[in-house]
């Protein structure tokens, strides 16, 4: 996939999944700004990556910020085609364990942080007049729910809403707008107990991570993600707007929208009674399913 030409913001993208997508977009021959909060962290992540590659420290989550990113690209490389708003934080904790800080850090950074840089992104590409493409980074969390998560998980739920949101805003001026559903091992990943031994086995050893790992529960490389991120980036993927594709070791899928699953109908409408009485629905599941191994 060529990405020749393209400049490219990925937020958060000094280690770990936001690394892997801004090394495969330079691979492709995009031009790539790398973000993260540690300046030690951007300048190392700039001299791997290499090309036509620059940095910017900054946390993510106010419009400064955002506007400072977006600058930054078009000072360096005179336009913005893609956006990836990857930065994030977590804070888990239960729900009432869970503080006001706590809530707020993560929100601030997922969510306000995903805005703020997302409105800046499409600002310049509106002006720019030649489309464009912003790829939300999401999370089963957000899809599913998760045990304490309460804040990433309705972070990233709202991710979801706006990628739907912002593809009907931008439809008009050609820029895309699409959630990722990445599974991959991470240092979240790490602390669930039935992934650690099999990913520390892996990266100790160098062997590829088992079939159920990869086939049953969609979990491989942060580079096993890095090839969606590269087709949505691309003129291949300009028809696909609005939607949660989710992506993780052999797995690629697409994730359903809320939609009403069963309707009843009472005439007059339904008080409380009719409703204990006429109740039928089947219930949704909800949380990630534990691992099958």
């Amino acid at each position: 996939m060529d990405l020749s030409g393209r400049v490219a913001i990925v937020t958060g993208s000094g280690r770990g999944l936001g690394l892997a997508y801004a090394r495969a977009l330079a691979a492709a021959g995009a031009s790539v700004v790398v973000n993260d909060v540690d300046q030690a962290v951007v300048d190392a992540a700039v001299a791997g990556i290499g090309g036509d590659t620059i940095g910017v420290a900054a946390a993510v989550g106010d419009t400064e910020s955002a506007e400072m990113l977006v600058n930054a690209a078009v000072r360096a490389f005179g336009r913005l085609d893609v956006l990836i708003t990857n930065a994030g934080i977590l804070r888990d904790r239960v729900l009432w364990k869970m503080t006001d800080d706590d809530f707020d850090a993560v929100v601030r950074v997922h969510l306000r942080g995903t805005f703020t840089c997302a409105r800046a992104a499409a600002i310049r590409m509106r002006e720019q007049g030649t489309g464009g493409r912003i790829i939300l980074i999401g999370s089963p969390a957000g899809q599913r729910g998760n045990f304490g998560q309460t804040n990433y998980a309705a972070a990233k739920a709202g991710i979801a809403a706006m990628a739907r949101t912002w593809a009907l805003e931008l439809a008009r001026n050609e820029i895309t707008v699409n959630a990722v559903i990445p599974i991959a091992a991470t240092e979240m990943t790490r602390t669930i107990p039935a992934f650690a031994p099999v990913i520390e086995e892996a990266e100790r050893t160098g062997t590829p991570y088992p079939a159920w790992l990869r086939h049953d529960e969609g979990l491989g490389t942060v580079e096993d993600v890095t090839g969606l991120i590269t087709f949505l980036a691309s003129d291949a993927a300009k028809g696909i707007t609005g939607q949660a594709i989710g992506v993780g070791g052999d797995r690629l899928s697409l994730w359903s929208h809320p939609a009403e699953k069963a309707v009843r109908f009472q005439e007059g409408g339904w008080s409380a009674e009719q409703i204990a009485d006429g109740w039928d629905f089947e219930p949704e599941t909800y949380g990630i399913p534990a691992p099958k191994k």
